[in-house]
């Protein structure tokens, strides 16, 4: 069984779409190539908090968009926690001109696919990972 969840952590803003999101998110795993979610919780956070969570936990000592923590337990199931700043997305959608809800969208899909296996430290890695956030970008009908 799916459980896809989302909180909130030192922010007022409200996630519009769930159950579309949740939708979109679980085609995603399934497209590649996962049998089930398992708990998948995404934690909308203010830049603060998700400082914290990357010093805490990463020993980095600089604001991000988005930490991801795989709590799989097996090859066929996608779980984890996807801590995402909502400040960190509305300046970056600035930055790049996009609507800060397809900038939010994106982030949660990158997040999704760290879970999924793919790295993003390498050029390389970095283009796939753009790849498949257009890919399913792409693909969502909401």
């Amino acid at each position: 069984m799916s459980s896809i969840q989302f909180f909130t952590e030192d922010t007022d803003f409200k996630l519009k779409e769930k159950g579309k999101i949740r939708q979109w998110i679980t085609a995603a795993i399934k497209a590649e190539g996962f049998k089930r979610v398992g708990e998948l919780s995404f934690i909308l956070s203010s830049d603060a908090y998700l400082l914290e969570i990357n010093k805490q936990y990463l020993n980095h000592d600089t604001y991000t968009d988005i930490v991801t923590f795989d709590s799989s337990e097996d090859e066929e199931t996608i779980a984890g926690d996807i801590f995402i700043s909502i400040e960190r997305v509305q300046e970056n959608a600035q930055k790049f001109s996009v609507a800060e809800r397809d900038e939010l969208h994106r982030v949660i899909i990158h997040g999704v696919m760290h879970l999924c296996g793919f790295p993003d430290k390498k050029p390389a890695d970095k283009a796939k990972m753009t790849a498949k956030e257009d890919e399913y970008l792409g693909k969502r009908s909401f």
